[in-house]
């Protein structure tokens, strides 16, 4: 199938729909918002095989890995709709009159209309139906979904599932909308168009800065959460290296290698100090890189990029090739492959900091732990940073322990980074320019809270209150009243 890149007038038909949409939307109750999300979770499992054809033809993607993706979309949307419901992301807080003081009462409410613009190597579960949009239709916000061109086909068909969905709801055509554009225009146009309220976004850092200053030259600025990639780096500390070197090696391999390289946690840097532990370690890793197989990377311009990144890093003049994968690459492959530097040649090189997107890993060998330790401060915002450590490493050096922690959203202890778990307490996003607000999350419920603002109601009725604020707790939720959280009526 082709598919046209929607027009200047298109969009602005859309979004005006959006607007409209949002007027009844954002008055829907908690349930009905969390029915459609469970409607969508449905519409994505009866699709079935046809479904999952479509996106292996698109992506390169293996049958196995796109049905568990598509089993993580539906269980996103099924659980955050049970946060939708449970309503904790209101943030509820009342404070009755007292002592002259009047009576307050605050609570989050949806922004509007929220642009997601769909990843290409997560053709489900950070695309259409993704959880951007999940938690912006659980914040109450209609969203407006542009189709990423590596998959097109694929979001296509989960839009008409949303679609289908949003139909079946009663709800206005206005809550949901798909748009096609392989140009950089019909994004301008989406971020830039004053209905527009927020922007999601999971892709390289040059798209999401484009789209961050998109956003923030418009006469009323508006926030943009763009996941814009990470080498997350792994530090190999002295003790644990000298107990586990062989063992890392094989599990930072699988890391490495894992999908063709093509996540946004994996592991691009790993380091260590020099001795003998870690010249065990990048001897195991290079035999196990050495061993692998080429994979046919997500789509012809992934690939190619991925060759010009690596063959950039490579010719650097302090960096060495450890290992490459034996077999031979075939057409649109990335070829697994381990680099080495020292810390003093990383510290004086930007380009070495830069992610390469796929199976490629840079080794960096430090004089010491003090080095070690200076080049964590010198790192740049993060996803993750992994420590492998035993306990004395972490009571010996907790100033590496602090920088690493400065640097990452998740901070991970004796584990690769590979593998995002959903679930409240998870953490996906770090300081720039790994993402362009720390302060969320794009996974787990939390990410609710990327789509709305706090309002606060002063002296008003019961009522004319927001349910989430009356008395009587229609909603059942947990609120701090007086400073007590309590589920109880006041």
């Amino acid at each position: 199938m082709k598919f046209q890149d929607a027009t200047t007038k298109e969009i602005d038909n859309i979004l005006g729909e959006a607007w409209q949409a949002f007027g009844v939307y954002r008055r829907t109750t908690l349930t009905q918002r969390a029915g459609l999300m469970r409607a969508i979770a449905r519409g994505l499992e009866t699709a079935g095989d046809e479904l999952i054809k479509t996106a292996m033809r698109e992506t390169n993607l293996a049958e196995a890995r796109l049905k568990n993706e598509r089993t993580r979309t539906m269980f996103q949307l099924t659980s955050y709709a049970d946060a939708c419901e449970a309503g904790h992301w209101l943030e509820a807080r009342i404070d009755t009159e007292a002592d002259g003081n009047p009576d307050i009462r605050k609570l989050q409410v949806p922004l509007g209309p929220v642009v997601v613009f769909g990843a290409s190597n997560f053709p489900f579960a950070y695309s259409t139906a993704g959880g951007d949009t999940a938690t912006a239709l659980a914040a109450g916000c209609p969203v407006i979904v542009k189709g990423h061109p590596a998959h097109a086909e694929t979001s296509h068909r989960v839009a008409e599932i949303i679609s289908k969905a949003v139909a079946a709801a009663g709800l206005p055509k206005g809550v949901f909308a798909h748009v096609h554009g392989l140009a950089f225009e019909t994004g301008k146009a989406l971020v830039t168009h004053p209905y527009t309220r927020a922007v999601g976004f999971t892709g390289s850092y040059g798209g999401g800065k484009a789209l961050f200053d998109w956003a923030n030259q418009r006469p009323q600025p508006i926030p943009v959460f763009a996941e814009m990639g990470s080498i997350n780096p792994v530090f190999l500390l002295p003790g644990k290296l000298k107990e586990d070197a062989r063992e890392l090696a094989g599990m930072l391999a699988g890391s490495v290698t894992l999908g063709t390289g093509q996540f946004c946690t994996n592991p691009g840097l790993i380091l260590g100090v020099d001795g003998e532990g870690l010249e065990t370690f990048i001897r195991e890793l290079g035999a196990a890189v050495v061993g692998s197989s080429p994979g046919t990377m997500l789509h012809p311009g992934i690939a190619k990029a991925y060759a010009e990144k690596r063959e950039a890093a490579l010719t650097q003049a302090s960096v060495e090739t450890v290992a490459v994968a034996a077999a031979a690459p075939q057409d649109n492959q990335g070829v697994p492959t381990i680099a080495s530097a020292t810390g003093e040649a990383f510290l004086n090189n930007p380009l070495l900091h830069q992610e390469v997107f796929g199976p490629y890993s840079l080794v960096v060998r430090c004089k010491d732990v003090v080095e070690l330790t200076r080049v964590a401060g010198h790192l740049e915002g993060q996803l993750t940073v992994s420590l492998m450590a035993t306990d004395k490493d972490l009571s010996d050096h907790p100033a590496l322990v602090e920088a690493a922690q400065d640097i990452c959203g998740r901070l991970i202890l004796n584990n690769v980074p590979t593998g995002v778990r959903v679930s409240l307490a998870m953490q996906h996003g770090g300081p720039f320019p790994a993402t362009t607000d720390s302060r969320y999350s794009s996974v787990g419920a939390d990410g609710i809270k990327r789509w709305v603002r706090p309002v606060a109601f002063q002296n008003w009725s019961d009522d004319h209150l927001p349910d989430a604020l009356k008395n009587e707790n229609p909603l059942h939720i947990w609120r701090m009243v007086n400073n007590k959280l309590t589920q109880e009526n006041l």
